[in-house]
C-alpha cells in the first residue's frame, strides 16, 4: 500500500537530508534556483513560443491504469505542443525518491518529478532550495480555483520549510484517497441497525454488535501504520480539526496531551483490550486482515480507499464505504490526502514547460481521463464517481470531505521520527501494555523536539 512505503521512504530521507535542513533558501550551503519564476518572478505560458524542447519526467505511475493514464496525457500533450517532446523515466515509487534524492544535490536534474510531500522529503528539498517556488504559475494557471484549500495545504510549505500546510506550493497531486469506513450491508442488517449519523450511533452500533457475539471492527497492525487510519479519524471526535492538522503536520501551536486526545486515546485503548479488534490486532498483518473482512468477519473496517476494488471483488454488493460521523467541529473531517505530487526541481532546465505539463496534467480533462482508466482524480471526485458500487460511496466522500470539511494530514507527517513513535505507541495503546496518558507523552516529547516546545 502507498501509505506503508511512503513512511519508510520518508524517515530515509530524513535520515539522509538531515545535513541539508540547517540549509535555509539564500544560503550558500542550499542549492539556490537560477531559473524560473523562483528566481526571476516572470512566467512564461506561451509554450509553442518556446522552440523545440525536450522535457524529462520522473514518476511513478507504474501500475496499469495510473501508466495508462499518464501514458495518455503525455500523448495528449505532446500533440497540443509539437515543439515539446516528453522523455519520461519511470520506476518504483522507493527507486524514485532514492534516485531524486541524489539528482537534487547535482545538476543533472529531471525538469519534473514526482516528491513524496512529507518532511522527510519535500519538506528538506524546500529547505535547501532544491524545488521551484510554484506560486506564480498558481496564479497564472488559476490553481487555487481548480483545486480545494484542503488539497493544496498537502503541498504548501513556508520557504524556510518550517511550517507545513502553509506557505507557497510545491507541487500539484493528479489523484486523491480518503479512510473511512467499510462496512458489510448484511450484517448492518442483522443487527438492525443503520449507518451511523454520528460518533455516538457509531460506539453503540460497535457494542451491539460485540453484544451479538460480532466483531465490530477488523485491524491487523503488526506492520504498525494501520492504527493510524484507526485514531485519525477518531481523533476528530475529540479534538478540533484545525488542532489535529498542527499536530500531524508538525507545526507548533497544539499539544498532544490536550483533554481530547486524551478522550481518543482512550477510547482507542479501549477498543484493543476489549477485543473490539478481535483477539490480537498487532499481531495480524494488513493484507491478511482486510481479506478476511471481505470473507466476512467484522462488521466494519477502518481502512483506506485503496482496498476498495479488491474488497468489492470479494464482496461484491454487500461492501460499502462511508466517510466517518462529522467531527467535533461540526464538519466532517478524516485522514487523507493525495497521490504522490508532481513537482519542478530548482535546476530544471525548462521550468515553464514544465508548469504547463503540471497544469496540463491536472485539468478537468485529465481528471476525467484517469477517471476513465479506473484511477481516483483528486478533483471533481463526485462528478466523476462510477455510476455504482463502492467507488462511487467513495469518491463522493473524499469529495465532500475536501470540498466541505478537512482532510486531515497522516499523523505520521509530523516529524521524521514520529512514524516510529506513533507506531509503537499506539500498538501499546492496544496491547494495554502502556496507559493513554504515558503513549501521549511520548507523542508530545516527540512532537515537542521538533517544534522546539
Amino acid at each position: 500500500m502507498r501509505r506503508r512505503r511512503l513512511i519508510a521512504t520518508g524517515i530515509a530521507s530524513a535520515l539522509a537530508l538531515g545535513a541539508l535542513a540547517a540549509c535555509a533558501p539564500g544560503d550558500s550551503g542550499g542549492a539556490q534556483p537560477t531559473n524560473g519564476p523562483a528566481s526571476s518572478g516572470e512566467v512564461t505560458t506561451d509554450i509553442a513560443s518556446l522552440g523545440d524542447v525536450e522535457l524529462t519526467v520522473w514518476d511513478q505511475e507504474v501500475r496499469g491504469s495510473q501508466n495508462d493514464a499518464l501514458e495518455s496525457l503525455n500523448k495528449a500533450f505532446q500533440d497540443k505542443y509539437p515543439n515539446v517532446t516528453i522523455k519520461r523515466v519511470k520506476q518504483s515509487n522507493d527507486d524514485l525518491q532514492q534516485q531524486l534524492q541524489l539528482a537534487l544535490s547535482g545538476d543533472d536534474v529531471p525538469d519534473v518529478a514526482q516528491v513524496n510531500n512529507a518532511r522527510g522529503d519535500m519538506g528538506q528539498y524546500v529547505a535547501a532550495g532544491q524545488l521551484v517556488d510554484l506560486e506564480p504559475y498558481a496564479k497564472a494557471y488559476g490553481w487555487s480555483d481548480r483545486f480545494s484549500d484542503s488539497v493544496l495545504a498537502k503541498v504548501r510549505y513556508s520557504s524556510d520549510g518550517k511550517t507545513f500546510g502553509e506557505g507557497n506550493l510545491y507541487g500539484l497531486p493528479q489523484t486523491g484517497e480518503i479512510v473511512g469506513l467499510f462496512y458489510s450491508k448484511s450484517k448492518l442488517e442483522a443487527l438492525g441497525a443503520e449507518l451511523p449519523a454520528t460518533w455516538t450511533d457509531y460506539f453503540a452500533i460497535l457494542d451491539k454488535a460485540k453484544a451479538a457475539g460480532e466483531q465490530p471492527m477488523v485491524l491487523g497492525n503488526i506492520e504498525k501504520w494501520p492504527a493510524f487510519h484507526v485514531f485519525g479519524p477518531l481523533q476528530a471526535n475529540y479534538v478540533p480539526a484545525d488542532d489535529i492538522v498542527k499536530l500531524g503536520m508538525g507545526n507548533a501551536g497544539a499539544d498532544w496531551m490536550a483533554q481530547g486526545n486524551v478522550d481518543a486515546m482512550t477510547q482507542f485503548a479501549k477498543w484493543g483490550t476489549e477485543g473490539y479488534f478481535g483477539s490480537s490486532p498487532n499481531g495480524t498483518d494488513y493484507d491478511p486482515a482486510w481479506a478476511e473482512f471481505g470473507k466476512g468477519t467484522g462488521v466494519f473496517l477502518p481502512a483506506g480507499s485503496w482496498v476498495g476494488a479488491d474488497l468489492e471483488a470479494i464482496m461484491g454488493d454487500d461492501l460499502g464505504f462511508m466517510a466517518p460521523p462529522a467531527g467535533l467541529d461540526g464538519q466532517l473531517a478524516t485522514t487523507g490526502g493525495t497521490g504522490i505530487p508532481f513537482a519542478i526541481p530548482a535546476k530544471a532546465k525548462n521550468p515553464d514547460v514544465a508548469a504547463a505539463y503540471l497544469d496540463f496534467i491536472t485539468t478537468d480533462e485529465a481528471m476525467k481521463i484517469i477517471a476513465d482508466n479506473g484511477g481516483f482524480p483528486v478533483n471533481n471526485a463526485a462528478e466523476l464517481a462510477p455510476a455504482s458500487g463502492v467507488n462511487k460511496e467513495i469518491y463522493e466522500a473524499f469529495d465532500k470531505v475536501s470540498n466541505e470539511g478537512t482532510l486531515l494530514p497522516y499523523l505520521d507527517y509530523a516529524t521524521p521520527s514520529f512514524a516510529d513513535t506513533a507506531g509503537q505507541g499506539f500498538q501499546e495503546a492496544l496491547g494495554g501494555q502502556r496507559s493513554p496518558e504515558e503513549v501521549l507523552q511520548a507523542f508530545q516529547d516527540d512532537y515537542g523536539r521538533f517544534v522546539g516546545e
